[in-house]
């Protein structure tokens, strides 16, 4: 039985499992929309993605989907995966590209991001040389972004960058003072960042229809 061109579903807000009263929304997605949805959870994993579709359920940027589940042969899933994006090493980094940043605070279990885009942090505050953006574009200037991965969740290229001590607590001060109120009570709380991850996307990349 071929894989189907059109699916029926159904979504919510997601209420990690506790009884909830929100409604329900109906909606078509073609094949494509639902397997962009599911690999940006999972990766391009073809096992995960086939027990998904199967499962018929999946929780994608705070919303409960879905649908009714169907069977996927492996080369079918395959064929489905190969028009998602892979890991590209080779790739250069270019600053102009870049929009968004998150500053990694702490490690292992304790690790968490703190997403800086470049729409909030390109204003330039009177009297300041330089904009939250651009201090954190020349911190990447001043070492060499390294390759990471292809984030299918962020749909976007990522480069890291490792900071010391010393350099993290100066470019988080430096940041923080030339940010907007806005960005400044968001930032000004954190410890400094042990890296920075530099997010490119790509332009071939596909979008999955998500609720506003």
């Amino acid at each position: 039985m071929p894989l189907p061109e059109t699916i029926a579903m159904r979504f919510t807000e997601d209420d990690a499992g506790y009884v909830t009263v929100r409604p329900v929304v109906k909606q078509t997605f073609r094949l494509a929309e639902l397997a962009d949805m599911v690999v940006s959870v999972t990766g391009k994993n073809a096992v995960r993605v086939q027990k998904i579709f199967r499962a018929g359920t999946v929780v994608y940027n705070g919303y409960r989907y879905w649908w009714d589940g169907f069977a996927a042969k492996e080369d079918e899933i395959t064929g489905l995966l190969a028009l998602f994006p892979d890991d590209d090493p080779a790739r250069l980094f270019n600053p102009a590209n870049v929009i968004a940043v998150s500053l990694e605070i702490g490690g292992g279990p304790q690790r968490s991001l703190v997403g800086i885009m470049r729409r909030e942090a390109s204003a330039k505050k009177l009297f300041r040389k330089r904009s939250p953006w651009e201090i954190l574009l020349k911190a990447a200037q001043d070492s060499t972004p390294r390759y990471e991965k292809y984030s299918h969740a962020d749909r976007a290229d990522v480069y890291r960058v490792h900071l010391s001590f010393e350099m993290a607590a100066s470019l988080l001060k430096q940041i923080v003072d030339a940010s907007s109120r806005v960005l400044r009570k968001k930032l000004a709380a954190l410890q400094p960042p042990a890296a920075l991850l530099f997010f490119s996307p790509r332009t071939n990349s596909v979008r999955a229809g998500t609720p506003s």
